[in-house]
């Protein structure tokens, strides 16, 4: 059975502002200092499907931009726009109608566009033996992470009883803890971080879509009779933001019977702001993080990142500071996570320039 690759794009990774912005968000900068966050997922998957048959969910702000950075290979017609963010129900299942309407049934492998995998060889061989259990058995196998901290900031997973080695059926899935409540989690060893991958067939899914969203799948079978004639754009920009607003983890994993969690350890990162860069960089012996031109005097635990200017740090602990050509961030470490509520102030102040 053939295997697809799709790549859920179109988030505006407002944790990484001033560096993210909406037309070059997360997914399309290079963070790592290889390539853009996306092509990285594309190429750790180039032993296990065909570039052509690789699939792109983004927004149109973002379209013309990845145009021009997407690595070789693709098809045009792969890159999927969202006239509307309608979370990520709704794009995996656009992702999965048109797979449909061009290939009917196939092993549908979903990714975020920019994580981080330490060691791909052995991330290469956890999918591929996700698509062959999806294949044969039509479950919904999602990966789960084993938390080794008690992390507020991610979804869990609740194992329950073993199906195979390394692989449970699902139990629960729980959304962002408290610290409390993530501290238990991790205490016990029965849950994992939700990596946001899942894997299953293009048919499996669809019937999971007819039975816990009948109305959005019925929005958008009557969306996919326009696929491919002059009508698409009209009736796309016209039906899509009508189609509810709801995470595929809400909508479909907490409900559906057959899903399973495999384990995933081959160095996983979200790499969600800036503090997380320690999952990409090795910290110096002060443990700073420098990227680009820094300067670093009696500074100890600090993240630089400078675009084009010279950063000098003298006598400080644990800080981050971000240049980008019209914004500087400058925070606490503990607090890289709050990136995003610059890019909210900045929205309510209407200072769209810097978005």
């Amino acid at each position: 059975m053939k295997r697809f690759e799709v790549i859920m794009a179109g988030g505006g990774g407002t944790r990484f502002w001033p560096l993210s912005r909406k037309r070059q968000p997360k997914q399309l900068l290079n963070i790592t200092g290889g390539d853009i966050m996306l092509n990285e997922a594309i190429k750790r998957l180039d032993s296990l499907v065909e570039r052509e048959d690789v699939y792109i969910v983004t927004n149109e702000e973002q379209q013309k931009l990845l145009k021009e950075l997407l690595v070789g290979g693709i098809p045009f017609k792969n890159i999927l726009v969202e006239p509307a963010a309608r979370n990520t129900a709704p794009c995996v299942l656009y992702a999965a109608s048109v797979l449909k309407k061009e290939h009917g049934d196939g092993v549908m492998c979903v990714f975020p566009a920019d994580h981080h995998i330490g060691n791909p060889s052995e991330y290469q061989r956890v999918i591929a033996r996700a698509a062959k259990i999806a294949e044969e058995t039509e479950q919904i196998v999602t990966i789960g992470i084993r938390p080794t901290f008690p992390a507020t900031g991610y979804g869990y997973i609740s194992q329950g009883e073993g199906w195979e080695k390394d692989v449970w059926k699902v139990r629960q899935f729980v959304e962002k803890p408290c610290l409390e409540k993530a501290e238990e989690y991790v205490k016990s060893g029965e849950f994992f971080w939700n990596s946001g991958v899942f894997v299953f067939r293009i048919s499996t899914i669809l019937k999971a879509f007819e039975r816990y969203l009948p109305e959005m799948a019925g929005q958008m079978e009557h969306l996919m009779q326009a696929w491919q004639t002059e009508q698409w754009d009209t009736m796309l920009k016209g039906l899509y933001p009508q189609l509810q607003s709801i995470s595929i983890d809400y909508g479909i994993m907490e409900r559906a019977e057959h899903v399973l969690v495999m384990e995933g350890d081959y160095g996983w990162s979200d790499v969600g702001s800036f503090d997380a860069l320690d999952a990409v960089y090795t910290p110096d012996g002060q443990n700073n993080i420098s990227i680009g031109e820094s300067l670093l005097i009696d500074s100890k635990g600090c993240i630089v990142r400078s675009e084009e200017k010279l950063i000098a740090l003298i006598g400080v602990e644990d800080l981050v500071v971000v240049e980008a050509k019209d914004a500087i961030l400058v925070c606490p470490k503990a607090q890289a996570q709050d990136a995003k509520r610059a890019v909210e102030a900045l929205q309510s102040q209407g200072k769209t320039q810097y978005l």
